[in-house]
Parts: C-alpha cells; structure tokens; sequence
C-alpha cells in the first residue's frame, strides 16, 4: 500500500481538537476532512467515498455502513466502542482501531480531585470567603463542610485496568487500603490492593470507584441493591460510563444521606436531559465528562490515532477492536 493516499474524514473534531492542538501529522499521510460536528442528516454525504472514518461520539450503524462500500477502516477517538456497529465491521472485514491508555493519569488526576474536593470542600470554603464569610467571622477558622482525612479510609476499585491501577498508586501513596474487583484478578499486578468479590468490596468501601467497560454484564451494576450494601455516609465515583448506573437510585441514596456524595464525570446520556434526577439530587458533584480532556491526553490521542492510520497503510491494523 505505498504511496496510497486514502481519503479521511474526520466526523465530530471538535472534543479531541478545539484549536489547541494540530492535525497536520494525520494530514501529512494524506486527504482529511475535518468537521467539528456531523449530524445526522449530514452523516451519509460526509462518509461518502471516504476509506477511512474517524468518529468519536457519531454513531456508525449497519445501516449506515452498509451504504458504504468504499470504507475500508474505521478510526474511534475514543477507548470505548460503543458509537460502531462492531460486529456489522468484522462481518464485512473492515478493522476497528480505538485509541487505548492515552488518558490514565488525566482520569485517576480527576479522581483524586473529585476525593480531596470531597474531602476538604475547597471550592465551597472558597466561595464563602471572597462572599465575605470569613471577613464576618468572629474566629480565625470556620469550616462549612466536614473536615475528612484520606489517610486510612478504604477505596473499591471496580475493575482493575491502567486507569484503576493509576489510581490504586495514588490511593495507596495517600495511605488508603485499596480493594479491587476484577473477573481475572490473576492477571493482574500486586501494587499493595486486595482482591475481593463484588459483594465483598461493596460493603467494605468508604469510597466506591467505577473503571469498568459498559457492558450487558455492567449495564446498572450500581443499582439500589449495590447502593444499600454500602457504608451509610460513603462516596461513589463514575468516571468510567454512565450506564453502568442506576441513576434514579443514586439521586435516591443521595436524598436519603445512605451516600454523602457522588462525584461523576459521566452520564447515561450526554449531554444529560433537563430532567436527569442527578442534576438536582443533593451532593452531586458533576463535571461535563471531562476526565480525558487535557491537553496531554489529547495530544497523546492523536498521535496514536496517527500511528493506527499508517499502521493499516502497511498492512498491519493495531489496536483493532472487532476480532480481525
């Protein structure tokens, strides 16, 4: 395939490069369109005639590949797969390449922000001062929220992939005892945590972190059952997929005070609809999905995006999702 110049189309540009970073390596292998966003209605006309299509968060269904005969490879700006029809692609022999482990330390930094905000309630102290609190104070100290200490508290990890293993090192350098469940703990490095079941780390964990894939065996794994196995006063973090929680039965824990906070990056649909029971529950700490968006993350991204482009140009797919 030397000197084969395929044309790219790049779907939904936008998230991954909001004018920070550059293209021009992907752009010096060969023809890139880039869009910021496709809607639906834009999707078929932009994909046509194109080999190769890069998406991040624009579905690609069977329907719509199948009016495609000249897409060769599909590109994921993303760890997860949920936008591609996986198996339509492997029935028709086109490889899927995601971009894997460009993001850990970007998402274990936003978990550890999301406990020490819990924790400590920076930004709430901060705001009452430059709103006058302290200046009104009659004592030289006040404090709005409790005052907790990391040191000692116990974190479940469910899962235990580069993101949690990230995070289990930070956990472990604060002095917390870390707990993990994975199906194939085997496999896995001892970094100082402890493998339990599922059941087991539930009611054992102060703070419960999420760093499973959204799957048919994950879909709401965090439901009001796992809820109520948790300590009354625990934490529960989501940076990994909005699905993989029942979201009215946390916005139900939380109302209740069974969970103190719930510090989530994700949500089942985003952006979340105006009624999501999340966005008024109390304690609910949210960020827009942001875990993965430094700047170093997406620098990293597109480099690997790069070298799964000039990778299927030699022949040799990598980091292909779909069994080919």
């Amino acid at each position: 395939m030397k000197d084969h110049k395929p044309y790219i189309c790049i779907l939904d540009a936008l998230t991954t490069n909001p004018g920070d970073l550059s293209w021009s390596a992907l752009q010096n292998i060969s023809f890139v369109d880039v869009f910021d966003r496709t809607a639906p209605e834009e999707l078929l006309e932009r994909a046509k005639g194109k080999e190769i299509l890069i998406t991040n968060k624009v579905n690609l269904t069977e329907d719509l590949l199948s009016k495609l005969p000249e897409c060769k490879l599909i590109c994921l700006l993303s760890t997860g797969t949920n936008a591609v029809d996986l198996d339509f692609c492997k029935k028709k022999a086109i490889p899927v390449c995601n971009i894997p482990a460009y993001s850990t330390d970007s998402v274990a930094e936003l978990v550890l922000a999301f406990l020490l905000e819990w924790a400590k309630g920076v930004s709430t102290h901060s705001d009452a001062v430059r709103q006058g609190a302290w200046t009104k104070s009659k004592d030289f100290s006040f404090t709005l929220t409790p005052q907790r200490e990391l040191k000692g508290m116990t974190l479940g990890l469910v899962g235990f992939g580069s993101i949690a293993q990230a995070v289990c090192r930070i956990a472990i350098a604060l002095g917390m005892n870390v707990l993990s469940y994975t199906p194939n703990p085997q496999d896995k490095p001892d970094l100082g945590q402890e493998f339990t079941d599922l059941d087991t780390l539930v009611s054992r964990s102060q703070i419960l972190s999420l760093h499973c894939p959204l799957t048919g065996q994950t879909d709401g794994i965090i439901d009001k059952n796992r809820l109520s196995q948790m300590p009354k006063g625990s934490v529960l973090v989501n940076t990994g997929r909005g699905g993989l929680l029942q979201e009215q039965d946390v916005a139900d824990a939380l109302s209740s005070g069974h969970l103190s906070a719930a510090c989530l990056d994700v949500l089942s649909t985003e952006p979340p609809q105006a009624d999501n029971p999340l966005l008024q529950a109390p304690n609910a700490m949210i960020t827009p999905h942001i875990a993965w968006a430094t700047q170093a993350a997406r620098s990293r991204l597109i480099d690997i995006l790069t070298g799964n482009v000039q990778a299927y140009l030699t022949g040799n797919p990598t980091h292909v999702v779909n069994g080919l």
